[in-house]
């Protein structure tokens, strides 16, 4: 059971549990979906290569043939997502799945995930190349992004997913072998290519989703080098330069979408500590020389999560009623904490949201897939 916790908290569990195997259910069967699926005239690149269009960029009305234009926080309906939306549906199935296995020791689950991970990164006929080098393309302006590395934050439970099929033996040795690569092979290239530097440097919500990614394809491979790179990145970098002494994100209350955003990279630190902590170095537990840690990123964000009125800024300009949904940072800062409170307002939130601008900006879903049962 889920120790350290009350008798309405176990409860809860069990809620939890039986929430992923109703999930894991209705995905028993599904056919994989990967980018071989779908093409987009616009991509410079080929049948395996992942390709997505820059949310933002508009056609600009002056001049309808030219370069788009950018309108921040505004989300263009008519790019191509095609790509997007396959590894989002691969992020909620396989998870899931071997969530329930996990719970329930009924390999049906397992088996059926191996399905879609095996079309993803080793069937040669309808896996995707290890990189992204047309992500988020802006028409008109560049075929790819570093931007884009942003699009595998919905790679992040599949890889734990790994972990726990690896963990349990029931992977053979060739998918196994198969899947270690395609992910070092992938976590190489954010990481050295010029598309991955410009990513870990950019500054605000992108460089702690790099970091988070980095860290959980690393674990699928056991590269501690890359391990340790992050905790240092996190302490030396995204701490100091994204976090105020208050615990919130200057750089993502600048944007149009200020609550999503800081509620979004509240998530994605969190994960960060998640994965990348050790018993000998636990982020959870490191505070900076001038007092910022990620139970402060919680507590400014906690009120206007209970309460959303209480925002002290102007309202997000897309989306703002359809947050905050289930945050698993809260879960996992009451794992560490043990302060009931967020697990409390973790219980009272949506798990299952339907929006897809939601699901984008919501990678890490299944918490029972990432600790002891």
């Amino acid at each position: 059971m889920f120790t350290g916790c009350t008798d309405k908290t176990e409860t809860r569990f069990n809620d939890e549990e039986n929430r992923v195997i109703k999930l894991a259910n209705a995905y028993l069967g599904e056919k994989p979906v990967t980018v071989t699926d779908t093409t987009c005239e616009r991509s410079a690149g080929g049948l395996h290569d992942y390709y997505s269009e820059g949310d933002y960029w508009w056609r600009d009305p002056e001049n309808p043939d030219g370069p788009y234009i950018r309108r921040d926080g505004l989300t263009n309906p008519d790019n191509f997502t095609a790509h997007r939306k396959a590894m989002r549906r691969l992020s909620q199935i396989v998870p899931a799945l071997v969530t329930a296995y996990k719970i329930t020791g009924d390999q049906k689950y397992a088996e059926d995930a191996l399905k879609h991970l095996e079309a993803w990164f080793v069937n040669p006929v309808t896996k995707m190349n290890p990189n992204l080098l047309y992500s988020q393309a802006i028409k008109g302006r560049v075929t790819g992004r570093g931007i884009g590395i942003i699009d595998t934050i919905h790679l992040v439970e599949v890889a734990q997913a790994i972990v726990v099929l690896k963990k349990a033996g029931l992977l053979n040795s060739f998918v196994g072998t198969e899947l270690s690569l395609w992910f070092e092979e992938y976590n190489n290239w954010i990481f050295l290519h010029e598309y991955g530097i410009s990513e870990r440097d950019n500054g605000n919500n992108h460089s702690t989703c790099w970091a988070m990614q980095v860290a959980a394809f690393a674990n699928v491979y056991g590269d501690g080098d890359k391990l340790e790179f992050v905790r240092k990145f996190y302490k030396t970098v995204l701490l100091p330069e994204q976090m105020a002494v208050d615990g919130s994100f200057p750089k993502e209350l600048a944007r149009t979408k200020p609550y999503g955003y800081s509620l979004f990279n509240m998530d994605a630190m969190a994960m960060v500590c998640e994965i990348a902590s050790t018993k000998k170095d636990d982020l959870w537990e490191y505070t900076s020389p001038d007092g910022k840690n990620i139970q402060k990123a919680m507590e400014y964000m906690y009120p206007y999560i209970v309460d959303k009125s209480k925002w002290p800024m102007e309202p997000d300009v897309m989306y703002w009623e359809n947050w905050p949904v289930r945050f698993n940072s809260l879960f996992f800062t009451y794992k560490h904490a043990g302060e009931k409170k967020y697990l409390e307002l973790w219980r009272k939130l949506d798990p299952n949201p339907t929006i897809d601008e939601i699901i984008r900006n919501y990678p890490v879903r299944q918490p029972l897939l990432w600790i002891d049962l």
